[in-house]
């Protein structure tokens, strides 16, 4: 009797282990989130993520004003403290106030206002496109044709140290210098290059003209009798930027003819700089930046083959400030090829920076916004992680971090994109030891961290999930 009442028992476990087993399977899968690519991913708001990987608040970055319009090709500062914006496609200029008050300063007949310069009395100059001119627009509105040669693009302007004004054109590829309105083409001609489009101009503090050039992507140095000197010939297409720095080298920011076809954002675990080859080899890259001396050496500063630059400017640390189309990001660069992502704004794009004494401004596209980027950091910030995939509908459990001044909290979801129907975010956890997540069983999952305090960093958050087989 008692080999007959112990088989029913086996019976049962034998029984009970082979209905749980397809149920829940296999051990736990561990989510490190510790790669600086895989942050770049997420969405951060308020928070800087270092080139090692730590996440920390950000400068202020406020919208000041929104133009409503598109796209904002260019932007200026003059000694008031105005910030001038020049829009596409109806080719407004706007005009920003030190107190955020924005409001339209002169409505172009062209479609675009691609470049603006300030003379030293205040009066704005802006270059249209296409079909393009070159305009006088007083400080009170009023406005004048002050250049209107054959070429079709005015992508560059420049105010020279005698108060003349250098203009880059484009198809033709050429560099004009103003002196008084209704000059004719011929008489205005400084230099006529062999280049396409002349799509950037600078002036260094010595009042020395520079000029970047598409489609061999020169950096020419230009003098008021019309000689150039090419400085630097890079393998890619475009110059897109020139910023003279206060130690006397230059900064040029390098297309290459695939930045074109740049998506908005960065490609999974795809660093934004590239180290796997020598700084030096620019082969796939799509944006670099690379630093001019004013004894001609040439060095690889910076470079990506996954990020589009559109605006450059010194930063007041040191290097420069590198605004993006990915995300509307502003990346710190300094020297040896590091990178911070120092905020995003949420655009598009970064498409123009302008300097106004120690303050920098940002100027955004696909929606035409103006921004301030601020010496102070926030008293809060938010990261929000890139979705994971657990692949199978999935258990969540403990999620733990290393860092000060975070709590984290979790969302689950069927769908790859958070949307809806998604779960709501979960209770907060502050001890970085960890909690249980209390969100649904789903195949999504995504973490959010709210950094707090001066002081406030945090690294490598891990999360446990077991898969239902």
């Amino acid at each position: 009797m008692r080999k007959l009442a112990l088989v029913p028992a086996l019976l049962f476990v034998f029984l009970f282990a082979a209905l749980a087993w397809p149920v829940q399977a296999g051990e736990p899968i561990i989510w490190e989130t510790n790669s600086r690519a895989e942050l770049l991913r997420g969405d951060a708001r308020g928070v800087s993520i270092a080139d090692n990987g730590a996440l920390t608040l950000a400068p202020r970055f406020e919208a000041v004003f929104d133009t409503q319009q598109t796209f904002i090709w260019s932007s200026a500062a003059d000694a008031r403290g105005n910030v001038y914006l020049g829009t596409g496609h109806d080719g407004k200029l706007y005009r920003v106030s030190p107190d955020g008050k924005g409001a339209l300063l002169y409505d172009a007949e062209e479609l675009d206002v691609t470049a603006l310069a300030v003379g030293k009395d205040g009066a704005v100059y802006a270059g249209t496109s296409p079909d393009g001119k070159v305009y006088r627009i007083t400080p009170d509105g009023k406005a004048e044709t002050y250049f209107d040669p054959t070429d079709k693009y005015i992508w560059s302007l420049a105010m020279l140290a005698d108060g003349s004004l250098a203009v880059g054109t484009g198809d033709a590829g050429k560099i004009y210098r103003l002196t008084k309105a209704g000059q004719t083409p011929e008489t205005a001609l400084l230099v006529d290059t062999a280049e396409t489009n002349i799509v950037a101009l600078a002036v260094d503090a010595k009042g020395q003209l520079y000029a970047g050039t598409d489609p061999n992507g020169v950096v020419l140095r230009v003098n008021l009798d019309g000689k150039t000197f090419a400085l630097y010939d890079s393998p890619l297409r475009e110059i897109h930027a020139l910023a003279p720095a206060p130690d006397g080298s230059i900064y040029a920011l390098a297309l290459s003819e695939a930045a074109g076809a740049a998506k908005s954002e960065t490609p999974k675990d795809a660093p934004i700089s590239s180290t796997a080859k020598s700084r030096y080899d620019l082969t796939g890259a799509k944006s670099a930046v690379l630093r001019l001396d004013a004894d001609g050496a040439a060095d690889v500063f910076w470079k990506s083959e996954t990020v589009v630059g559109f605006a450059l400017t010194p930063a007041p640390q040191g290097g420069v400030l590198l605004g993006t189309s990915d995300k509307g990001r502003v990346y710190r660069l300094e020297s040896g090829g590091r990178d911070t992502l120092l905020t995003q704004s949420g655009e598009g794009q970064i498409s123009a920076f302008a300097t106004r004494g120690a303050d920098i401004y940002a100027a955004t596209s696909s929606q035409g916004k103006l921004y301030r980027l601020g010496a102070n950091a926030n008293d809060t910030g938010i990261y929000e992680s890139p979705v994971r995939d657990a692949k199978l509908p999935s258990a969540w459990g403990r999620l733990w971090w290393r860092g000060t001044g975070a709590e984290l909290q979790t969302r689950s979801g069927n769908t790859e994109t958070p949307d809806a129907t998604w779960s709501d975010w979960s209770a907060v956890i502050t001890d970085p030891t960890g909690a249980n997540s209390t969100s649904p069983r789903a195949r999504f999952i995504q973490w959010r961290a709210t950094l707090k305090g001066a002081t406030a960093q945090l690294f490598e958050v891990s999360l446990a999930y077991l898969p239902r087989n």
